[in-house]
């Protein structure tokens, strides 16, 4: 005899979609220090983004549909605190303005570490599955203690080695994927001091990523979800300005199927980085599967792997 067991639907979480634009097109992530620079330094940033963001949408657009594309613009309020959302914003979106540009969302990077009282980063860090090299004999600490996750195989160490074992052969550092030769890297995605927790840049800016591509989910509920921002003024104080808010009552939803990112070339190796940690993110699979079947009702290809979701144009500039 088979004892039937009986769920309530209620305690089961069930996965919500959230809303999916064809491009989330990124217009700046700018330091403090860009602010600092002044408005003459974010006219100069939004001159030379100007001419991609055409071409992204020319890009978008070249499928003979009308693509949505919502932008949408991260401001690092988590490892530098400078002046306030009130002075900040207003120059931001004047700036923007002047060179054709309109900011639909504006995030704050605090909000990919902690948003609304939940632990994202920390939520995303328990999703990471390490994809171990060929050969690895499982000498090598997870990531969940080091705080570092690698493409590859690292080059051995020789610090455990017995002090009579002889010289350890030095042999290089091997990327996983490599096609002939190897581009390795090793990611720090964290550092604990004092008691205290600060994720690294390339950490936060994968789950920012995560978020734009609409595959966070929270006990099946989205985070970082936009809020509607009034017209008016802006608070003095960052924590009173919401994650995320929404400028624009029309924008394109701010999530969608695939991202691009328009930003100074010194955040080459960030992106580089990031993509390192979205090859081993173990994504929500009922989130991945929403996106599949509506991107295939819309006849929307969108690639397998996470990472090749996400584009960039890199400028040259000061």
């Amino acid at each position: 005899m088979t004892d039937a067991v009986f769920r309530e639907t209620a305690a089961e979480p069930r996965t919500q979609s959230v809303p999916l634009a064809h491009v989330s097109l990124e217009l700046g992530h700018l330091y403090m220090e860009d602010f600092e620079a002044g408005a003459g330094r974010l006219r100069e940033h939004f001159a030379l983004v100007r001419p991609w963001v055409d071409a992204v949408r020319a890009s978008a657009a070249g499928n003979g549909k009308r693509p949505r594309i919502s932008t949408c613009f991260l401001i690092d309020d988590y490892f530098t605190r400078f002046s306030s959302p009130a002075e900040l914003v207003p120059l931001l979106l004047a700036e923007a303005d002047r060179c054709g540009l309109t900011v639909d969302y504006l995030a704050r990077e605090s909000g990919c570490a902690v948003a609304d009282g939940v632990q994202i980063a920390a939520a995303v860090e328990a999703r990471l599955v390490e994809l171990p090299p060929p050969g690895s004999d499982g000498s090598r600490p997870p990531v969940s203690e080091t705080g570092w996750l690698a493409n590859g195989e690292r080059t051995p160490g020789s610090a455990g080695a017995e002090a009579m074992a002889g010289l350890t052969t030095w042999s290089p550092p091997n990327e996983t994927a490599a096609r002939r030769h190897s581009v390795f890297a090793d990611v720090e995605l964290w550092d604990d001091r004092d008691g205290r927790r600060t994720w690294s840049c390339p950490f936060l800016a994968a789950v920012w990523q995560l978020a734009r591509l609409g595959l966070l989910r929270y006990r099946g509920e989205p985070v970082l979800r936009p809020r509607p921002w009034p017209d008016g003024g802006f608070p003095h104080d960052w924590d009173a300005l919401p994650p995320l808010i929404q400028l624009s009552p029309s924008a394109a939803p701010f999530a969608a199927y695939r991202t691009c990112s328009v930003l100074p070339s010194r955040f080459l190796p960030v992106e580089h980085a990031v993509r390192v940690v979205l090859s081993q993110i173990q994504t929500d699979p009922d989130a991945l599967r929403q996106v599949a079947e509506r991107s295939a009702r819309e006849g929307v290809p969108v690639p397998d792997a996470i990472a090749d979701r996400a584009s960039y144009v890199f400028y040259a500039g000061p």
